[in-house]
């Protein structure tokens, strides 16, 4: 049972760090000794190291933040600046094919934003959902674009 490889002993020298510990079945008593200091390098490098572990714990949350902030903004500045109809599928004689409001018009890329961000959130692979919601921030950009330069 006194085995360092023993994986019950590793699990209970986790928890108990820096207190005496009595095995039942052993005849001593194990007395773990104070960690020496660590030196200003150390300290430093165990910092960053938990800093990357918050990090990477939370990069979904990080990646998501600025999309999100961008989408809401560029949804606001739509609903302000676009016409109340907004027309899409720009022809060659430069007329649209389609008309829909500007309710669509925002909350459409809004919503696949959204959506991609969920599937970023609901998968294990988080960089392709958020490349994609990403590159879902160009659709409300370009139909500002075309409503103002139709031709």
């Amino acid at each position: 049972m006194n085995n360092p490889g023993n994986f019950a002993d590793k699990w209970s020298r986790m928890f108990h760090d820096q207190n005496d510990e009595v095995i039942p079945e052993a005849d001593e008593v194990i007395v773990n000794e104070p960690a020496a200091p660590m030196g200003e390098k150390e300290q430093i490098k165990q910092n960053l190291r938990r800093v990357w572990k918050v990090a990477y714990h939370l990069r979904k949350v990080i990646l998501a933040v600025p999309v999100v902030f961008y989408a809401l903004r560029l949804a606001a500045y739509n609903m302000a600046n676009l016409p109340a109809q907004v027309g899409i599928d720009l022809q060659a004689s430069g007329e649209f094919a389609r008309m829909i409001s500007r309710q669509s018009a925002v909350m459409g890329p809004l919503a696949l934003t959204g959506g991609c961000l969920a599937l970023m959130f609901l998968s294990r692979k988080s960089v392709y959902p958020w490349i994609i919601s990403i590159f879902s921030l160009i659709l409300p950009l370009m139909i500002l674009l075309t409503n103002i330069y139709p031709a």
